[in-house]
């Protein structure tokens, strides 16, 4: 899409930024304790991201480039703001910030201390302070950096003049690498010679490993970030993640931060782009066509199943397909929207989908919709199933019957012999089995540090032990182990509103220079739903109006409305015949109690980010 003239960026009023406190302390800086008055001088951007989240991943990618440009008058600072109990743990904080590549300090707030006093409601949401401590700007959701490198260039301009700006090196102190062979491994593949093909997310690599799935045969790419296809010492890679045989003699590699999928050539080494154009999809691209020219959104795992390679496109939650044959991509289950849907493909609704493994006779994909805590799965016909999981903010663990079930953001399955399917439980450090013929969810093994993958072999079970960067062995055991039952509910802070009526208003303005798009129809749309569904009498489902009237249910006292909103817009330039247009789509999450005298309207902004 065609950018639209640079326009000043709209400001707030401002409002002195609260100070940063977090009880895990700061990450990436030596060991020093930050305050907001050592970095007076500074811009400061706050990136409130946590890290289950594929749109605070984004966010992540799109600020490199924002730090290295002003490297010398910005400092980017994490906050990370748990939504998973794992999350909220000061280890898995710090593997976090090392396997994504985090090259800012981030303050570790396991209590949303500092999202409380910033008054942030969605993760990922990013925060602008100037350099004399106050609030300029704060955009939710991913695309908003470069509007944010705008605003940045003013401010640098405004307080270079008043002398209130100061430059120099950053606050950033990079922590020791460490000498392991693997560092936080995604997903593993056995391969016809009967060894293992990894791969080493965070080193940006595919490594063979031997039969003893511990020796290093040989590693492919460069190690370096990047998109380039070549030579085994040539080819570039950028955190990949799921690998899946095409043949004897190929395997398709997920791609992630590339938003591709690439093809390896077992034989030479030789690496290829099959899918993706290295950009990200966003609405109102292409969904299909050749395969070369549509672009992908962090394509997650890769598997065979009907003769197409299905994709776990976690960045828009959806399902994608490759035709090997056609040469061709695209969408076959999901809507964009994020939740738990099941029903025909094109209606169902996924969250995060992340790990897909073919059921051994052929008629079922078992799915991994890791962001709702679910085992999922799509039939023959394309219509999609849910076995395990309830919604986005219950989780937990728990065995016994499907309906009862709770696993906590799961990466991985894996189809096993007898029918069953083993869940790589990431977050709760486990493999559980799900038995479709008896209905009931069993413990496999525990204390397993994240793992986000598992691989037959023979009669054992080698697992993806991502935090451990290891593939442990394990004979597929013949009995399940227990496991301490918790149920947990994502611990935002809620908003408080009246039972009955509620009004909700989101709030969009198109930008300077825009108008509506209005040539076909509305130009707006607006989905509501509830965790629980009871929560909601009236007022759910998709419209075209921003503004609604909600009924909500008195006897349910607190829950989640899921909020989607999107508005189109096109270049209002009336010298030209085909104007650039523009979607800004934005979701909400907004835990709610209802309290007497609580608030009776709900106002959520829709933000402009660039296209």
């Amino acid at each position: 899409m065609t950018d639209p003239a640079p326009a000043p960026t709209r400001r707030r009023a401002r409002v002195r930024a609260p100070e940063l406190i977090g009880k895990g302390g700061w990450l990436n800086t030596g060991g020093r304790q930050y305050t907001l008055a050592d970095l007076r001088g500074r811009i400061v951007v706050l990136d409130f991201w946590t890290f289950c989240c594929i749109n605070c991943l984004h966010v992540l990618d799109e600020l490199r480039e924002l730090e290295e440009k002003h490297r010398d008058t910005v400092v980017v600072l994490g906050v990370h703001s748990p939504k998973f109990v794992h999350e909220a743990e000061h280890r898995a904080v710090v593997d976090a910030v090392e396997r994504y590549g985090v090259h800012h300090p981030v303050l570790d707030d396991p209590e949303l201390a500092t999202w409380k006093q910033y008054a942030v409601r969605a993760w990922p949401t990013l925060v602008v302070v100037d350099p004399e401590g106050y609030v300029v700007a704060q955009h939710s959701g991913e695309g908003y950096v470069r509007a944010i490198d705008r605003l940045v260039t003013e401010l640098e301009a405004e307080h270079g003049a008043k002398g209130t700006l100061r430059r120099g090196d950053g606050p950033y102190v990079a922590p020791e690498p460490e000498p392991t062979a693997l560092r936080f491994p995604g997903g593993a593949l056995l391969l016809p010679s009967g060894n293992f093909l990894v791969s080493d997310t965070t080193r940006h690599q595919l490594v063979e490993l031997g039969r003893d799935a511990e020796s290093v045969v040989r590693r492919i790419g460069s190690g370096a970030r990047g998109l380039a296809d070549g030579t085994a010492d040539t080819a570039a890679f950028n955190e990949p993640q799921g690998l899946a045989l095409l043949d004897d003699r190929a395997v398709v590699v997920a791609d992630t931060v590339n938003h591709a999928l690439r093809r390896l050539d077992l034989g030479s080494g030789e690496v290829t782009t099959l899918a993706g154009t290295g950009k990200q999809w966003w609405p109102g691209s292409p969904a299909s066509g050749p395969a070369r020219e549509i672009a992908l959104s962090s394509p997650w795992d890769v598997a065979l199943f009907g003769g197409r390679v299905w994709i776990a496109m976690a960045g828009v939650h959806q399902l994608w397909a490759y035709d090997p044959a056609e040469g061709t991509v695209g969408v076959v289950a999901g809507t964009t929207d994020e939740g738990l849907l099941d029903g025909p493909g094109p209606e169902a609704v996924f969250a995060q989908p992340s790990g897909l493994a073919a059921a051994r006779d052929g008629e079922r994909l078992w799915l991994a919709d890791s962001e709702t805590s679910a085992l999922r799965w799509v039939d023959r016909a394309g219509a999609v199933h849910t076995a395990v999981g309830t919604g986005l903010f219950d989780f937990g663990y728990r065995d016994g019957a499907a309906g009862r079930a709770l696993l906590q953001h799961p990466l991985g399955v894996t189809a096993l012999p007898d029918g069953s399917v083993a869940v790589s439980d990431t977050y709760n450090h486990a493999l559980r089995r799900y038995d479709p013929a008896t209905g009931e969810v069993t413990t496999l093994a525990t204390d397993l540090r994240e793992p986000s993958g598992a691989v037959l072999a023979g009669e054992d079970i080698v697992v993806v032990e991502s935090a451990r960067h290891r593939l442990t062995r394990l004979r597929l055991p013949r009995e399940t182990v227990e496991g301490a039952a918790v149920a947990h509910r994502a611990g935002r802070a809620a908003t408080e509103v009246a039972p009955g009526t509620l009004r909700l208003d989101v709030i969009f303005r198109a930008p300077a220079g825009r108008k509506p798009d209005d040539r076909n129809g509305p130009s707006t749309r607006l989905l509501v739903s509830a965790t629980p569904p009871e929560l909601l009498l009236e007022g759910g489902g998709a419209g075209t109006d921003l503004s609604r009237t909600l009924k909500l249910d008195p006897a349910v006292a607190d829950g989640v409305l899921h909020v989607s909103a999107m508005a189109a817009s096109c270049d209002d330039d009336p010298a030209a015949e085909y104007p650039a247009c523009h979607v800004h789509r934005q979701d909400w999450g907004v835990p709610v109690r209802l309290t007497e005298g609580g608030a009776d309207r709900l106002p959520l902004v829709l933000a402009v980010r660039d296209d």
